[in-house]
């Protein structure tokens, strides 16, 4: 454990040291990452389905706001939906429109959220979105989670239409709506996970902020269990046909990364607790201090072995002179 917590100090330092140039990298990761994958789920414009467009738009995204990001991928999506359908572009800008309003009005700060949420979704792991929400940010958050998700399970849908769509040329246009619009409302799956990752987020924000002893541990726990039972339930209510192993592996292992988070930015030792009571002239306070479980960093000594041999033949040469005397 004392190897880890040195590992840990190490870390902060090099983030510290290195955070104005490691923050442009981590924009540009995320940036390069979400627009391959959008390209290679649609994929319908050759145009912008070339890995130097896709590099140029990561470098200029890595120096602009974290919202830009958001901006740029949802440019991506309309372009490609635009290259298979008018009328699904349309649809799909008119939810990203909402999409957006929710988002800037409520957490305009989350955008990684909103991008790494698909992104999980296509690694198998979404469940690490909503505990990892509950432990760092607020019930609000739940909002970008719901537009990643959403973003994600219509992507999704428009990806597998595409062969009903091109083969609809002839149809009328309100046909074609129909169809986009009705694909979209009638995912019972997508509606139950957003009902799922708002609750599991509300939960584990509502544990990890009492006063207890290793309240975070248990809102990993618990988060976890409401959530598979939520995705469970709303199985058997709405027929979604989630998988069960996957749903229960993926919370798995949302939960050891939640750990994870949980060692970098809440580790405490709850063996030292200390409950403190003082007054002032209005208020009596009670106070519980819980002390971090930090460790000193052993410092590098540096010993300089060709000054040492220059020292010693120095003495050796003194000696011998000496000697000869």
């Amino acid at each position: 454990m004392t190897s880890l917590l040195v590992a840990k100090q190490y870390i902060k330092k090099f983030y510290a040291k290195f955070e104005v140039y490691l923050i442009p990298l981590m924009k540009f990761l995320l940036s390069l990452i979400s627009l391959l994958l959008i390209n290679r789920g649609l994929g319908f414009m050759e145009r912008i389905n070339d890995s130097t467009v896709v590099l140029v738009a990561a470098l200029m995204c890595s120096f602009m706001p974290m919202n830009f990001i958001v901006i740029i991928a949802a440019a991506f999506v309309l372009l490609h939906v635009y290259a298979l359908s008018l009328e699904c572009t349309v649809v799909v800008l008119a939810a990203f429109m909402l999409m957006f309003l929710l988002y800037f009005r409520f957490s305009p700060r989350d955008t990684a959220v909103v991008l790494l949420t698909p992104i999980c979704f296509l690694l198998h792991i979404p469940y690490v979105i909503p505990i990892s929400l509950g432990l760092l940010c607020t019930p609000v958050s739940a909002v970008s989670a719901a537009c990643g998700t959403v973003a994600y399970y219509l992507l999704t849908y428009v990806s597998s239409s595409a062969t009903a769509l091109s083969t609809m040329e002839t149809e009328e246009a309100t046909a074609r709506f129909r169809f986009i619009i009705d694909g979209m409302l009638n995912n019972r799956a997508m509606v139950v996970t957003v009902a799922a990752f708002a609750i599991t987020i509300f939960l584990v924000y509502l544990i990890r902020r009492l006063s207890v002893d290793f309240s975070w541990t248990i809102a990993i726990v618990a988060g976890s269990l409401v959530n598979v039972m939520v995705l469970l339930v709303g199985d058997l209510m709405f027929d979604t046909n989630v998988s069960i192993g996957g749903v229960i592996m993926g919370t798995v292992a949302a939960a050891l990364i939640a750990l994870v988070i949980q060692f970098f930015t809440f580790h405490v030792d709850y063996n030292r607790v200390e409950k403190v009571q003082f007054e002032d002239d209005e208020y009596y306070y009670y106070v519980k201090a819980v002390p971090k479980v930090t460790v000193s960093v052993p410092e590098r000594k540096v010993k300089k072995i060709n000054q040492q041999k220059k020292t010693r033949s120095v003495q050796k040469s003194a000696e011998s002179r000496k000697v000869g005397r």
